[in-house]
């Protein structure tokens, strides 16, 4: 199965264009011709079966014969993880997050944050290749990178999680604390932990402290883990 990704679906337009960089792809790497099936989905929810029509390294022309179209899961996970200072974690972490599902990935800065500038296009890039890879409909909605604060102010309804080890307090882990089906939401620190001043507004604003292990880890490690506890309790 040759899966594409082309957001801008025309509805009700014979011939459609892949991307160029898909083009180039299905031209050059695949040797895909006029005839050949593909399937190309649009990032939200929809697979179309598509036939090539015309083979063009920048613009190949394909015609749609079918569509498939997936509803969203029950639940829905965003995680909200600092960026860091290594780019290439943060891109190993969204590569398998997407891979294994997620909503929604959020970027903010904190206190203690040792980068402060991310790049999304290339993130981007990196998502949608996971999702081609792993065969899905959905693309996941990527935040840049904000201060914690108006980060905070996006957060809607659902169940809110920090990934904290109080000091002063037993630690509940969140396989225990998330109940199934719902919205959640997971707040994951930089490589030098939330601030404490983070910490109470992340308290004032409902968010539940919670554990991942007994085990110390980097801030990738820790936003994957958390994405699979929440996919597993829902399966």
């Amino acid at each position: 199965m040759h899966l594409f990704y082309q957001s801008e679906i025309i509805a009700g337009e014979a011939t459609q264009h892949l991307t160029e960089d898909d083009s180039r792809h299905a031209v050059k790497t695949l040797r895909l011709r006029a005839g050949d099936a593909i399937t190309v989905t649009d990032g939200h929810g929809n697979q179309y079966a598509a036939v090539i029509h015309e083979t063009d390294l920048r613009r190949c022309a394909f015609r749609i014969k079918a569509v498939h179209t997936t509803l969203p899961r029950p639940f829905s996970i965003r995680i909200c993880v600092a960026p860091t200072k290594n780019l290439d974690r943060i891109e190993w972490f969204v590569e398998k997050a997407v891979e294994v599902g997620i909503e929604r990935i959020s970027f903010f800065f904190g206190q203690h944050s040792e980068r402060r500038v991310l790049k999304l296009e290339r993130i981007e890039k990196i998502a949608i290749s996971a999702m081609k890879q792993s065969l899905q409909s959905f693309l996941p909605k990527l935040d840049d990178a904000v201060p914690f604060g108006e980060m905070l102010k996006t957060i809607g309804d659902g169940q809110r999680f920090i990934a904290h080890l109080p000091p002063d307090r037993p630690p509940v882990n969140l396989a225990k604390r998330a109940t199934e089906a719902g919205q959640y939401v997971v707040l994951i620190g930089p490589e030098g932990d939330f601030a404490d001043t983070e910490i109470q507004q992340a308290l004032v604003a409902g968010f539940q402290v919670v554990t991942l292990g007994p085990n110390r880890l980097r801030t990738e490690t820790a936003a994957l883990t958390a994405c699979q506890v929440l996919n597993f309790i829902n399966q």
